[in-house]
């Protein structure tokens, strides 16, 4: 059976996700490794704790805006798919089929690695306490985070919505704890402990550069990475049209508001150059306020990081299943589990290609390569919402923001793609621009030609047989 050819057994997702949710699934996947992990490569780059703590409401308000403009375009085509499906409808299916390639092998694969990496050195630093782990034991415990988490996802997707909603209660818990701590901290200390967050040493040391402006905000961005994760579960959200930006305005208010925070919190305990040489920023703030408990801290960024990867998880399965349901994949990965309703072999088909980007990758390079190649689409996305609002205004909109949000994204979207190319070109941005563009082979006889030899036909036949999956349909 093809995806051409459903009938009237074609599966439909369940719509499980409402208004907690959907706050749960955005906020949860935001805080995770970020604000663990990426505090002392924004400062690094700009060199103060003024520009940093501007860096990261910067980046809040970036996120925020972006946010809301994709709620409007999830509430004109309520498909699930994220930019893909957006790209799709405005744009055609062959810059869709960029899109499909980019998220479903670079971006989203690139974030779960990032993500299981983070989990990984958390873990393993109260094993290793005053040096580096090896670095085939964090890849390791990397992997069986990935495994898990695929595993939970694969089986049943409410588990995964209700393990999202337990673990962002413990994650603003443990931040709220680490705002504390800075207060206490502060009040016992005094003003000294502070100095470098006067308003006359704040910026001292700030770097201007294109490109540590633009590698600071890449990190920044990276910690508000899934204010966009409802687009792509539109079909599983009850009431897309209402719970859609509400969800996304309160989770993305109270993510902003937490970071800024626990930011001042870091630098109530450390100095700048404390915060630029440590290795887990949220270890050293522990072992600085809680002594010979400092270690609970590990424990916490790690938990942290696996709920975010969970919801990276969650969302970043169904763009590989959007995709291949709309033609641009193999048929197999449309298909859904005929007991537990879940898009199995696309949630196994990112497993695995998480698994292989983990092997050669490091923090720092996976954030800075996935951003690039992000962004990039983000701003196409963001240009077709334009693009709506001028061309075809008579569209229903049950939600709508002014078109000076959009823009000024997309603005800042060109920034983060050039910036950094051109104020310090690196070959590995050719690299996966090149890999991109190849797409190009992938898509000319097999999508636009609809090239299909018999063998992938009587491949799809066995893997439905192996993992009991049927062809689905929209769920509108």
């Amino acid at each position: 059976m093809t995806m051409t050819d459903k009938g009237p057994k074609a599966l439909k997702m369940r719509r499980e996700i409402g208004l907690i949710g959907g706050v749960a699934l955005v906020s949860g996947t935001m805080i995770g490794s970020g604000i663990f992990m990426s505090p002392q490569f924004v400062m690094g780059y700009v060199g103060s704790p003024g520009a940093s703590l501007v860096i990261w409401a910067f980046s809040g308000v970036v996120a925020m805006f972006a946010a809301l403009s994709y709620a409007e375009l999830g509430t004109i085509i309520q498909e699930s798919g994220g930019e893909f499906i957006y790209i799709l409808r405005i744009y055609g299916s062959c810059p869709a089929f960029f899109a499909a390639i980019t998220f479903v092998v670079v971006v989203k694969p690139f974030g779960i690695a990032a993500m299981a990496i983070s989990i990984a050195e958390y873990a393993l630093t109260p094993f290793y306490n005053g040096c580096q782990p090896p670095d085939l034991v964090v890849k390791c415990v990397a992997a069986v985070a990935i495994l898990v988490v695929a595993i939970v996802n694969i089986l049943n997707s409410r588990i995964a919505v209700r393990i999202q909603v337990v673990f962002l209660v413990a994650k603003v818990l443990v931040l709220t704890f680490i705002v504390i701590g800075g207060i206490v901290k502060l009040v016992q200390s005094g003003s000294v402990i502070v100095e470098h967050l006067k308003v006359e040493n704040a910026f001292k040391g700030t770097q201007y550069s294109l490109s540590t402006l633009g590698m600071s905000v890449y990190q920044g961005l990276w910690s508000y990475a899934g204010w966009y994760n409802l687009n792509y579960v539109t079909e599983e959200l009850k009431r897309p049209e209402v719970n859609l930006p509400r969800a996304v305005v309160i989770a993305i208010s109270l993510v902003t508001g937490l970071y800024l925070l626990v930011n001042v919190s870091y630098l109530t305990v450390m100095t700048p150059k404390e915060l630029m040489s440590s290795s887990a920023v949220a270890v050293t703030w522990g072992n600085k306020v809680l002594g010979s408990w400092g270690w609970t801290m590990s424990v916490a960024a790690a938990l942290s990081a696996f709920g975010s990867l969970n919801g990276t998880f969650f969302s970043g399965g169904r763009v590989c299943f959007v995709a291949a349901r709309e033609g641009h994949l193999p048929d197999i990965l449309a298909m859904a589990h005929v007991r537990r309703l879940t898009p199995s072999p696309a949630l196994i088909f990112t497993t695995v290609v998480s698994l292989l980007v983990l092997i050669p990758g490091d923090f720092q390079s996976i954030v800075n390569f996935f951003s690039f190649t992000a962004w990039f689409f983000y701003g196409i996305t963001l240009s077709g919402l334009v693009y709506l609002k001028i061309k075809k205004p008579e569209l229903p909109r049950p939600y709508k923001v002014p078109i000076i949000l959009p823009i000024l994204v997309i603005i800042v979207a060109i920034f983060l793609v050039l910036a950094p190319i051109l104020d310090n070109p690196q070959i590995e941005y050719l690299y996966v621009s090149l890999f991109i563009l190849s797409g190009a082979i992938v898509y000319v006889p097999f999508i636009h030609f609809k090239l299909c030899p018999g063998l992938l036909t009587k491949l799809t036949v066995f893997l439905q047989l192996l993992l009991e999956v049927a062809p689905t349909e929209k769920n509108l």
